[in-house]
């Protein structure tokens, strides 16, 4: 059984304060309850990107979201019945409760199942970029073996998703390959395993793909390798595989600061008046989960980038999920962001 202490939360922390919780946790879920610790409701990663996507504040009370009537079992349920209860729901967590519907445990169908770990999941990270931007640092270095922080910023990259238990990497590569593969080896150095893709020309953000030299038998996560984000790469595994789609994008919120007054008209009259509003769009985070029939597909050495991908997805008429992000999340693209990804390291 999990550590569930680490899950019990009080109804009156924000939405924000449960996904911190939920990120910090094994089990990946808070338990809201009293100060009996009475089960009051149970919110999932799932909930709180849902609840993103429908424009709810990090700022909103966690009690606004969660699920009230939860499924649970008492301590003596027998494992055999725990595990068909979340398989016929197709939940991964069931609280356990004593008679006075106080938590006692938390029963997760990892561990009911003792199923295979997530390093079986190989991670791709585009490392072949030019760097154009971050002249004159991406000079004499690509743009990965950047110091951020007391090592590059790939390094950190990689060391955060074997935090998690990820231990399978392709890199691609490009522009100053040599440099790339010299630092990083084959991985013994993390006891982690890395494979090489190596980019004769610019296969653009999603060309890379077509190089993998085998198979995939999982789900792929992608992600460019300027990225700093502290993301649980196992929950976005989880709502990817929830919602049975061929790829997962996550998106980020970013707003626009309109500086007028923007007049809303029908023919010629005028109907309203919003001064100086604020438009709240939905970005591409950089970040993906392909299902191995999409990897497949991807035509080999030649240029592709993703949203095209994506886009070629769509048109045949396959599912694409979003996954919010609202954790820490920086696009080093430009000199500033490098300087403010070294000031955020700490916070990874």
């Amino acid at each position: 059984m999990v550590a569930w202490k680490k899950t019990l939360v009080s109804p009156g922390i924000t939405i924000g304060d449960a996904l911190k919780c939920i990120s910090e946790n094994e089990a990946q879920v808070c338990l809201v309850v009293d100060d009996r610790e009475t089960l009051l409701g149970i919110v999932t990663d799932g909930d709180i990107r849902r609840a993103l996507l429908n424009a709810q504040s990090l700022d909103q009370p966690v009690d606004s979201i969660m699920n009230t009537n939860p499924r649970h079992a008492s301590a003596s349920t027998p494992s055999d019945e725990l595990l068909e209860m979340l398989a016929s729901s197709r939940l991964r967590h069931l609280p356990i409760l004593d008679s006075a519907k106080r938590v006692v445990g938390l029963e997760t169908i990892e561990d009911l199942l003792l199923t295979q770990q997530r390093e079986d999941n190989w991670v791709l990270l585009m490392a072949g970029g030019l760097g154009t931007r971050l002249r004159p640092f991406t000079a004499d270095l690509p743009k990965p073996l950047l110091q951020v922080g007391d090592r590059p910023l790939l390094e950190t990259i990689i060391e955060n998703f074997i935090k998690q238990g990820f231990r399978r990497f392709l890199i691609a590569v490009n522009y100053k390959a040599k440099m790339i593969e010299e630092h990083f080896g084959d991985g013994n150095r993390w006891n982690a395993e890395i494979v090489y893709l190596n980019e004769e020309r610019q296969l653009g953000t999603a060309g890379a793909i077509g190089l993998i030299p085998f198979p995939l038998t999982s789900s792929l996560i992608v992600m460019n390798g300027d990225l700093l984000t502290n993301v649980n790469f196992t929950s976005l595994l989880s709502y990817h595989q929830e919602y049975e789609c061929a790829a997962t994008m996550c998106v980020r919120e970013y707003d626009i600061d309109v500086p007028f007054g923007v007049v809303e008209f029908s023919q010629h009259l005028v109907s309203r008046i919003n001064e100086k509003p604020v438009q709240r769009l939905h970005v591409n985070a950089g970040l993906y989960v392909l299902e191995p029939s999409v990897v497949a597909d991807v035509p080999k050495d030649r240029p592709l980038d993703m949203p095209d991908l994506m886009n070629s997805l769509l048109a045949s008429g396959e599912k694409i999920a979003a996954f919010p992000v609202g954790e820490l999340w920086l696009d080093i693209g430009r000199p500033d962001d490098l300087e403010r990804a070294r000031k955020l390291i700490t916070d990874l």
